[in-house]
């Protein structure tokens, strides 16, 4: 048995099914399909975000956008602002889903549930009149000669469409058959990690957070990585905005090293060593018999207490040494430490269920105002099966939207043609 679509998207994650809405929306009269391997549609949306859906980040300025993206950021400034964060926003609130940005610029459903999303997907999907078939595997996928369109082989038909969106993705299936089409394909690494330390002095402090502290990681052979944000210790080493930034942005570099790396760690990013030792000589005039560990200093008011105590153990300067008594090469010594803290990466850890993917199909394979393949006419890639990924906070699901909406709506446009 055959089946006849003039648009079968392969994969039914974010930017799967904006793929086939946005088509859908340009061109009623197209029949589209969304195939989905696993039984249910839309698990990442589901799970993302603590299970909240991260949809998107207030970050409206195009331009700004792309420094969140370590792969692809140089190519998408016109897509950005064709279909960006603002018309993100737009889309959902539009079909009922009002949202809410927190503190950090995240920004939410307003009921702090991501099958506020999934239900708006889905209730679009059938009103548009898009079918949705789950448990249906791709086993084959054929570009047939002359404008034939694609022959696709599935665990139970054969299926022929003129136009196939591939949204699969970083599933080895989704690779698998964007290889097969004659796609450059660039190796996929994790992204978006924590990092392991073999310190158990530091992570006897887990939950403890500094904020805001800088990471440098300076890898050889590669470029160095320079990020800032939260830190925050964990049982096995340390996680927080900084280190997922600079696992993003590292990720090919601390892949090729095995994930064993050295970490520099400015705890104190907006204070200068000078700053610190001139604190310190007026802490030993004002507060000379106050002891270290209960040194009052409005500089070092970011670090707590517990890891206040751990940083002058590791440096063996007596957390009970009234300051009177401690010599200036220490303090100096005490200074130059804060800013230059080193830490060494002993493997890789995991963000929660935020796993993403560096790698994917070649930018230089894509006609990216539509994201139409170069390679094979007809067939569109979106999402994390091309080599774009962002860091956390919402931008790669900003890359879904983006880039199904495009190419949603380049297919309704030549359909026109």
């Amino acid at each position: 048995m055959t089946s006849n679509w003039d648009a079968v998207v392969i994969g039914g994650g974010a930017g799967g099914f904006m793929s086939a809405l946005s088509a859908k929306v340009n061109q009623p009269n197209l029949r589209i399909l969304i195939l989905e391997g696993s039984p249910r549609v839309l698990a990442k949306v589901q799970i993302s975000g603590g299970g909240r859906c991260n949809v998107t980040h207030d970050c409206n300025d195009p331009s700004h956008l792309l420094a969140h993206y370590p792969r692809g950021h140089k190519s998408l400034l016109q897509n950005f602002r064709q279909f960006g964060p603002l018309q993100t926003r737009h889309w959902f609130e539009s079909r009922g889903v009002p949202l809410k940005t927190e503190a950090d610029g995240r920004i939410f459903p307003q009921s702090d549930t991501s099958q506020s999303i999934i239900d708006c997907l889905l209730n679009e999907a059938k009103r548009l009149g898009v079918k949705i078939q789950t448990g249906q595997s791709v086993r084959g996928l054929n570009h047939m000669n002359s404008g034939g369109g694609f022959e696709i082989q599935t665990d139970s038909e054969n299926i022929h469409a003129q136009k196939i969106v591939l949204a699969t993705g970083s599933a080895p299936s989704g690779v698998k058959l964007a290889a097969a089409m004659g796609h450059r394909m660039i190796a996929g690494v994790p992204s978006l990690f924590t990092f392991c330390i073999d310190d158990a002095a530091l992570t006897s402090l887990a939950g403890v957070s500094v904020n805001p502290v800088r990471g440098h990681l300076k890898i050889s052979g590669h470029d160095p990585c320079l990020q800032q944000g939260a830190l925050l210790i964990t049982h096995w080493g340390v996680s927080g905005p900084c280190i997922l930034k600079l696992s993003a942005w590292g990720a090919r570099a601390l892949a090729a090293v095995g994930y064993q790396a050295p970490l520099i760690i400015d705890w104190l990013p907006n204070v200068s060593s000078e700053a610190l030792r001139g604190a310190f000589n007026l802490a030993k005039q004002h507060q000379p018999q106050k002891q270290l560990k209960n040194l009052h200093c409005e500089l070092l008011s970011p670090l707590p207490q517990r890891f206040w105590e751990y940083l002058l153990c590791k440096l063996d300067v007596p957390c009970d040494r009234i300051i009177s008594e401690v010599k200036d090469k220490t303090l100096n010594r005490l200074a130059e430490s804060l800013k230059h803290w080193p830490l060494t990466i002993t493997g890789k850890g995991v963000f929660k269920e935020e796993f993403v993917t560096a790698g994917g199909v070649a930018l230089s394979d894509i006609h990216l105002p539509t994201y139409e393949s170069l390679i094979c006419p007809g067939l569109y890639v979106v999402g994390e099966l091309l080599n774009i990924d962002g860091v956390t906070g919402g931008f790669n699901f900003q890359n879904a939207w983006t880039s199904g909406y495009l190419a949603g709506r380049a297919i309704a446009q030549k359909a026109q043609q």
